[in-house]
């Protein structure tokens, strides 16, 4: 499969008694990283939402037909992380967008591939700490939001 111009990431999360709780994965080939699932899109992908559930069943086991939620958050990673496909894409191609996705389940059960070493479902506040990456702390913060606000019920 060939890799598409563009990123997702999906944020697996769960609403019980206690409030709402994010599933966080520490990547096995950076230790001390946290993350949501993410991945590439591939060229066979029909849209970003079918690369997310693509992704989200590779990485946690979430299931395919999950109720799956486009954010609007978009950010821009630079094609320096992705050295063989900007090759594919040509020189000129400096950055990709990445398109987030929140993913309601309604139990805790992840199965990990060997991308995770762990994952742990946290409250917004632990996740913000752990969190690497900017970009999913800013989906983070409007997933929240909105689930608080009602916006996303």
């Amino acid at each position: 499969m060939a890799r598409a111009k563009y990123q997702v990431l999906v944020i697996p999360y769960i609403k019980n008694d206690d409030g709402v709780l994010y599933c966080i994965f520490r990547r096995s080939d950076m230790d001390s990283c946290w993350q949501f699932v993410a991945g590439g899109g591939e060229e066979e992908d029909a849209t970003p939402l079918i690369s997310a559930q693509r992704e989200a069943f590779e990485e946690a086991g979430i299931p395919l037909d999950s109720s799956f939620t486009q954010l609007e958050t978009t950010s821009s990673i630079s094609t320096e992380h992705f050295p063989k496909a900007r090759l594919h894409w040509g020189k000129h191609c400096l950055v990709i967008p990445e398109y987030c996705f929140a993913v309601e389940l309604s139990h805790k059960s992840i199965r990990l591939s060997d991308e995770h070493t762990c994952s742990e479902w946290v409250d917004y506040a632990t996740a913000m700490e752990r969190l690497q990456y900017d970009s999913n702390k800013v989906a983070l913060w409007e997933l929240d939001n909105k689930i608080k606000s009602g916006i996303l019920s």
